[in-house]
């Protein structure tokens, strides 16, 4: 199978490069042409356009920073709806509206051709490894046709049901990533004042019923005080900003989610749209003119879990 992937920044190069350690047919496609010059020195294709991509390759991957960028990729004159034809697939990895890729997905089809969204989870360090998570919503059977391909990118494959199903739950667990995120800096406030062992603190907390994955890894890099959890202010709010808009389009009433969307809105008015997204915590750290530093923590996250073989769950 022949595999065009566009969109070669934080997440997404990790996943390409993943592909290409398990040599699989690779062409590449970045408006960054230095991103696309190292894809090429390690073996991949370049293509000059999206549409031109589309036409060479089975499998066209988008994993893009916003729902505006990827429609300008699908739908331009030398975009990949004008590229692709019957039978390929378009996996859309980028964190985006359901409603976004069900619209595109219709274009896609009306072209014989295979929508799928394929969003992923579990941060940039798990993503360079291959062992991140990956949710997939559409058809079964163009899911199977792909799944040797998901399982060198992710380690759990989930299967969520019809197009835009995968999109929902992705945006239900950023935005519960996000919450945990505020959370962790009240609770570090509350550790520090009270003048408990900031090691022994993360500690604790790894080993009970108020841990999280977010604790486990960006209250590391919070605690060595880069904040470089590779994953920005920006993109947190567009996440928390499709799951509030998400709420409103089902009518519900939501108490926290207003909350954290005004909270982060705060974040990157103070510290810039490309701060680390972890940097919401320094608000409660100026708040109270204290810090969270410890020693012992990475500047930056590695995932020590070899590379497996991923499997659907």
């Amino acid at each position: 199978m022949k595999i065009g992937f566009i969109g070669l920044g934080n997440v997404g190069g990790k996943l390409a490069r993943s592909l290409l350690r398990n040599n699989f047919d690779l062409t590449v496609r970045d408006l960054d042409q230095n991103l696309t010059k190292h894809f090429n020195e390690l073996g991949a294709k370049i293509a000059n356009s999206p549409k031109e991509l589309a036409q060479q390759v089975d499998l066209i991957i988008t994993c893009l920073p916003s729902p505006k960028i990827c429609a300008e990729v699908m739908e331009g004159e030398e975009g990949i709806i004008n590229g692709i034809s019957a039978n390929k697939i378009w996996l859309e990895m980028s964190t985006t509206d359901e409603m976004e890729v069900k619209r595109i997905g219709k274009k896609i089809k009306e072209k014989q051709a295979i929508p799928l969204d394929g969003p992923v989870s579990g941060g940039c360090h798990r993503a360079a490894t291959g062992n991140i998570a990956i949710f997939v919503g559409g058809e079964r059977k163009a899911f199977e046709k792909i799944l040797d391909v998901l399982t060198v990118m992710g380690r759990k494959i989930l299967h969520t049901g019809e197009l835009g199903s995968a999109s929902v739950l992705k945006v239900i667990t950023n935005y519960l990533a996000s919450v945990h995120l505020v959370a962790l800096g009240e609770a570090w406030t509350v550790a520090k004042m009270s003048n408990l062992d900031l090691n022994k603190t993360f500690k604790g907390i790894a080993a009970s019923s108020g841990n999280s994955f977010v604790h486990e890894t960006e209250s590391q890099v919070i605690l060595n005080g880069s904040y470089n959890i590779n994953f920005t202010m920006d993109l947190v709010l567009k996440d928390t900003g499709l799951f509030d808009e998400l709420a409103k389009k089902l009518n519900t009433t939501l108490e926290i989610s207003p909350k954290i969307l005004e909270i982060f809105k705060d974040g990157k008015k103070k510290y810039g749209s490309k701060a680390w997204s972890s940097m919401i915590v320094k608000r409660m750290e100026e708040i109270n003119n204290i810090d969270f530093r410890a020693n012992g923590f990475p500047e930056e996250l590695v995932d020590n879990e070899s590379e497996e073989k991923g499997y659907e769950i």
